[in-house]
């Protein structure tokens, strides 16, 4: 049987990275994904369509999560078009990295709107139906940056590191009701967004890595439907590191 046969998860942000990765991990498994883009339309649309190859039911929905009206219209239509929600992947986030000094109020509000106040609008959108089932898993993803800080990027270590400690109170908050929520905090993974970068900035890194390599957005997935799956029944309130043991 798989992981996640007859499950109902949304994840936030799927349209590519990590974010597609874990729709299509989930998919694999069995799962009814539910997930949403934003301003990639024809992303959004082929991604549905992969997924609805493996024998199960998929929807895209264009939905802001930094917006708490569109978050509860999104959770109430999931719902709706699913029946219920048993998995919760919050991974909506963007960077606009820069020295402090020179960072704007507009570049710092940004990032906190998009990557923590996205994952408080989703999961309290969400709370009434996942107490009412009295289950569900959340899964929340933060970073290595949430956990240590990095320099030039004082407001997304800020996001993540808001995410922990959102994340652990709902844990507290929600257990009694048989809700799990946890956080995956990954290292230097290999997504778009790393392609870019500077050959050199990045062996750089991955000479700093004990395992001397990226780590691969599929291998995050692969954690998640861990932690989306009854396999982790008494994991609730944990920090998980996926990141070559960078942070060791």
């Amino acid at each position: 049987m798989k992981l996640l046969e007859g499950k109902n998860a949304l994840i936030t942000g799927a349209s590519k990275g990590i974010g597609k990765s874990i729709a299509i991990k989930f998919a694999e498994q069995g799962a009814n994904v539910g997930f949403t883009y934003l301003s990639s339309v024809e992303k959004g649309e082929a991604l549905e369509n992969e997924l609805k190859e493996y024998g199960i039911k998929a929807k895209g929905f264009r939905s802001d999560a930094s917006n708490y009206a569109a978050s509860e219209q999104l959770i109430n239509d999931f719902v709706k078009e699913f029946g219920s929600l048993d998995v919760l992947i919050n991974n909506a986030g963007i960077t606009k990295d820069g020295l402090l000094m020179r960072m704007s109020e507009e570049q710092y509000d940004d990032v906190i709107n998009v990557n923590l106040k996205s994952v408080f609008n989703l999961t309290k959108a969400a709370c009434r139906t996942l107490m009412k089932q009295k289950s569900g898993s959340i899964v929340n993803m933060s970073s290595v940056v949430g956990v240590r800080g990095n320099a030039g990027q004082a407001n997304y270590a800020a996001s993540k590191a808001g995410i922990i400690g959102f994340t652990k109170s709902v844990a507290l908050e929600l257990g009694s009701r048989n809700i799990r929520a946890n956080v995956i905090a990954p290292g230097f993974i290999e997504t778009e967004m790393t392609g870019i970068l500077d050959p050199k900035v990045v062996e750089e890194w991955k000479n700093a890595i004990p395992l001397k390599r990226a780590g691969k957005s599929e291998e995050v997935a692969d954690l998640a439907v861990f932690l989306g799956s009854d396999m982790s029944q008494y994991i609730t309130g944990q920090v998980v590191e996926i990141n070559g043991g960078m942070n060791t």
